[in-house]
């Protein structure tokens, strides 16, 4: 029998969960605040003189295709009827302050070629780290990813060897370090550790496994832009007969005897549901759309960034389309952002161009420049009004001292995104990208759940629930949304 099922956000997290719900039967309805699908996932176009440019403002790196494939197989539909998707390799060009320039690729004889050309000693430390990357991902993949939320009796009854395998008593860098030496090789595997916002030096060596989704198997990047993928989850929730509300602001989840029973639009239509999924922050919820049950959790934000989009009036045939411009020193970067809450003075460079493989994302002769670097979540530490034009010039100098060819950079257009102003625009908690950190040994079990343990009836897709941030987990968060609710509903 269908029910009625209201979602709180249009992010993809609450796009898979109502395509999943929708193909299940249910009347599912979405309210958005934006004006647009994909929360984080967005887009720029910017009309200038010289031309046209246009940027994603989120997302730049997908893996894990196959999630994508799940949830259109689900819906009885093709992923590749909806979006294309082009492999990207190099997956990234790697830059040192020393001037050596690596080409990732998720092809290993090719990669451990390019590593024995700098660091021949680690070649088969390499090879070891990616088998042993793999085993992290057959180990936790099916306890800790791909369903609802682990709980301790679940970790209890894997097999011992399994716990251990899961390697939740070292930090990320000290695991690779026991596999790999070179500094240059360290760093970049370190670096995997910032796509759930976290620091290598605080994190679980669980986390090595971002490392195999990537390095093994592959990267992908959909034709048109990130937020391509963002329009075929609309569509696809379209066609299963979704309703898709845009510019409607949730002012209130609505509960009756502590359950939830719909949600409040701010212009104060009412909505009743049967099951309410919120892909809002979780601490953003807890504090202003919730009046009962448990309040925000007292977990570490994750970091935030801070991003320049700039129209290079000029082409670099020394990029690719991801590219990464190493800090001198790493641990100094983590410090800064964890420990003290300022932005580095040495940050790492992020410098995303889709015209390297859209060219008509740029006018001819031209390149658009989406340049991120990690920045602390928000906090009296560092005040982004006072201090955020500094910063802006502190990054541009840097990319015109790092990035060949770049140092008379004159930008045709220029734009930023901060850590206030994605706050504002995404109601998250201090700005933070990812939701919480990872760096305690105990995260994965102290991320919220899918399922709100205090409030029948209301449950959790997003970053900032599990199994966390990152386009293929946030579905993942969605889907398992979907599955607590069709299951609760089944009674």
């Amino acid at each position: 029998m269908s029910k009625q099922i209201c979602i709180v956000g249009a992010g993809i997290g609450g796009l898979a969960a109502a395509i999943r719900l929708a193909a299940a039967g249910h009347a599912v309805t979405v309210l958005e605040q934006l004006d647009r699908p994909g929360g984080k996932m967005g887009e720029v176009v910017a009309n200038t003189p010289l031309g046209r440019f246009r940027f994603d403002t989120g997302p730049s790196v997908i893996t894990l295709r196959p999630v994508f494939e799940d949830l259109w197989r689900a819906a009885g539909a093709r992923l590749e009827d909806d979006v294309t998707f082009a492999p990207i390799d190099p997956i990234t060009r790697y830059f040192w302050p020393d001037g050596l320039t690596l080409d990732a690729t998720a092809d290993e004889p090719a990669m451990l070629e390019r590593i024995r050309a700098f660091a021949p000693a680690d070649v088969d430390g390499y090879r070891r780290f990616l088998r042993y990357a793999a085993r992290l991902h057959a180990v936790v993949g099916g306890p800790f990813l791909y369903r609802a939320q682990p709980r301790l009796r679940d970790l209890l009854r894997l097999p011992l060897t399994d716990v251990l395998r899961i390697d939740g008593l070292r930090s990320m860098s000290a695991a690779i370090r026991a596999h790999v030496r070179d500094p240059h090789l360290v760093q970049l595997l370190e670096r995997f550790a910032t796509y759930n916002g976290s620091s290598p030096y605080q994190a679980p060596a669980t986390l090595n496994v971002i490392a195999h989704v990537e390095m093994s198997l592959g990267a992908w990047y959909p034709r048109g832009g990130v937020f391509a993928l963002a329009r075929a989850f609309e569509r696809l929730a379209l066609r299963l007969g979704v309703d898709i509300r845009y510019r409607a602001q949730v002012a209130e989840i609505e509960t009756k005897a502590g359950r939830a029973t719909g949600v409040r639009l701010l212009d104060g239509t009412k909505l009743p549901a049967e099951a309410v999924i919120c892909n809002a922050d979780v601490t953003h919820a807890r504090r202003t759309l919730l009046t009962t049950g448990q309040g925000a959790p007292r977990l570490e934000p994750s970091c935030s960034g801070f991003a320049l989009l700039l129209g290079a009036p000029q082409t670099t045939p020394a990029l690719a389309h991801h590219n990464i411009f190493f800090s001198r020193d790493y641990p100094a970067e983590f410090d800064a952002l964890f420990r003290r809450g300022v932005p580095p003075e040495d940050p790492t460079l992020y410098l995303c161009i889709t015209s390297k493989t859209d060219p008509e994302h740029a006018p001819a002769g031209a390149e658009n420049w989406f340049s991120l670097v990690n920045a602390p979540a928000l906090s009296e530490a560092f005040d982004w009004t006072r201090e955020g034009d500094g910063y802006a010039s502190r990054v541009l100098a840097a990319l015109r001292a790092r990035v060949p060819g770049a140092a008379k950079l004159v930008p045709a257009f220029e734009s930023r995104l901060t850590p206030v102003s994605l706050d504002a625009m995404y109601g998250g908690n201090r700005g933070a990208i990812y939701g919480f950190s990872s760096n305690t040994r105990a995260a994965a079990f102290l991320r919220p759940g899918n399922r709100a343990p205090d409030i029948p009836g209301l449950y959790f897709a997003g970053g900032s629930a599990h199994p966390g941030g990152g386009v293929p987990l946030v579905t993942l968060s969605g889907m398992a949304a979907a599955a607590c609710a069709l299951e609760d509903l089944a009674y």
